[in-house]
């Protein structure tokens, strides 16, 4: 570990403005949440320092920033209800589906759709580092035949829902309003790849980007880390700030004014993500309830994944991280069903309604518990072991009054994008594959006929989203026709 060697600083040039002491009343603020040692280096500091530590902590609400610490370290350790599996009352699953369902849902949320009743939240927050990537994973391109990214994707099936929302009217217009959810790190190159590529077809003024927010990096005891002399240690605050920011940005008042009544939130890193799924949002209407996820099978027992579980007998439905559950549970069988007790892995595609969120960001402000994650935080005396405050998109499932759960096919809509190829599962290759296969099985179903210079296993074809949004209306494109195996098929 690199230590910083305080006595090498150079002696500090004229106190300046501020004097030679930090300013009495915000270092009374400080001490009165027992933060005055973010002044600690003060006489060390020159002036352009110190004016850059004073906006640092002006910058900070104080005491939500205490009520949050102090809430997220007494919770821990804390006695949590059991946990039960979920009842299977509480998921419709793929076996039960029948073709008039899926019709009758499909139908109802490209109604609700029509009339501009669905918004969409996406969580965009992160960089591809792990990708071997500083930019930001919306602009990730797996490597299909069209090198379309991530972004252009999403915004291409956003594009073709609204074709087909449109189609169920009288051809007037139809807008889904995308709200994208960034970080410091992501804003500005997320913005201008936005700009750059002209919004791949969307109008500029049905996007809305906005940061998430940051919480300072705490020793064990609840005390700011400095990063420097003079800046307070900081990170995002998880994928469930979407929440705190949604509302302190008057998001969901916007989304109000414009006529919302449900929305859609998802994560970025999804290459099979079905944006604005009809069929899912009709679903979502047909149950009346207040939240909603999709949920795939877990692929076998030890699958290092998040599942849904029931918060004691009756309770609420919420999630439960891997590391949570002990082996035996992991492996338990429901002996009507055979299948595993706990199977339902949450893949981070939910729906909301407008009133259940703007309930659930006054709830999760006054409860201010984070989970709290143990990591290496730089800071003046090199990499220090520190907590990092953070909510998870799902924390909100434990105040939901009613939640529903829609099983879908791993091989249909979850193909993630998180480890660098190498790696043994969720890599660009594997996502990539995901979406050939998929897009070759809608060729043939659709009439058409693949060739191919390698094992068709190991390519494919790729469809277009401005083409079809899940395999309908492919007929006319490729009935008796030949595609070669790699290729994309667009209009």
């Amino acid at each position: 570990m690199t230590e910083m060697v305080v006595a090498a600083r150079a002696p500090a040039p004229a106190a300046g403005r501020w004097g030679a002491a930090p300013p009495q009343e915000l270092l009374e603020r400080l001490k009165d949440y027992g933060q005055e040692g973010a002044f600690a280096f003060w006489d060390e500091l020159g002036p352009e320092e110190r004016d850059h530590l004073i906006r640092d902590i002006e910058s900070l609400d104080l005491p939500r920033i205490d009520r949050i610490v102090r809430c997220s370290l007494k919770s821990q350790g804390a006695p949590v209800p059991t946990i039960e599996p979920v009842p299977e009352s509480s998921v419709a699953t793929v076996d039960d589906r029948t073709p008039e369902d899926k019709e009758r849902w499909w139908r109802r949320g490209l109604k609700a759709i029509s009339e501009g009743k669905l918004a969409v939240v996406l969580l965009a927050g992160g960089q591809g580092t792990r990708l071997g990537s500083s930019d930001p994973k919306g602009c990730f391109s797996i490597g299909l035949p069209s090198r379309k990214s991530l972004f252009q994707l999403q915004a291409e099936r956003i594009l073709c829902i609204q074709k087909l929302a449109a189609q169920c009217t009288d051809g007037s217009t139809v807008q889904i309003h995308w709200y994208i959810m960034t970080s410091p790190f992501t804003d500005e190159a997320t913005r201008k790849f936005f700009e750059t590529h002209r919004y791949f077809g969307l109008e500029p003024s049905q996007v809305t980007f906005f940061q998430q927010g940051t919480v300072p990096c705490v020793s064990p005891d609840g005390r700011f880390i400095m990063e420097t002399p003079y800046k307070v240690a900081k990170a995002p605050d998880g994928n469930g700030g979407v929440y705190a920011a949604l509302k302190s940005k008057r998001l969901l008042d916007d989304m109000a004014a414009k006529g919302v009544k449900y929305v859609d939130c998802y994560g970025v890193d999804n290459v099979l993500v079905r944006v604005a799924d009809p069929t899912f949002l009709g679903y979502f209407i047909d149950k009346g309830v207040s939240a909603a996820a999709k949920v795939v099978r877990k692929a076998y027992p030890q699958e290092k994944v998040g599942v849904f579980v029931q918060r004691g007998r009756g309770g609420p439905l919420s999630v439960v991280e891997y590391s949570e559950m002990d082996a035996a549970m992991t492996t338990e069988i429901n002996q009507t069903t055979g299948r595993l007790r706990y199977c339902w892995s949450n893949v981070c595609l939910h729906m909301f309604t407008l009133d259940f969120l703007n309930q659930v960001t006054n709830s999760l402000e006054k409860d201010s518990i984070y989970h709290l994650a143990e990591k290496r935080i730089p800071s003046v005396h090199g990499y220090t072991s520190g907590l990092k405050l953070e909510q998870f998109i799902f924390d909100v499932f434990n105040y939901s009054p009613s939640t529903a759960l829609f099983e879908v096919l791993r091989e249909e809509e979850f193909a993630p994008v998180k480890n660098a190829n190498g790696a043994t599962y969720d890599t660009p290759d594997s996502a990539r594959l995901m979406l050939l296969r998929l897009h070759s099985r809608w060729v043939v179903a659709a009439g058409g006929f693949l060739t191919h210079s390698v094992p068709l296993y190991m390519t494919g074809v790729e469809v277009s989203p401005l083409c079809s949004y899940a395999g309908e209306n492919l007929e006319a494109v490729c009935q008796g026709r030949t595609f070669h195996a790699p290729s994309e098929i667009s209009f």
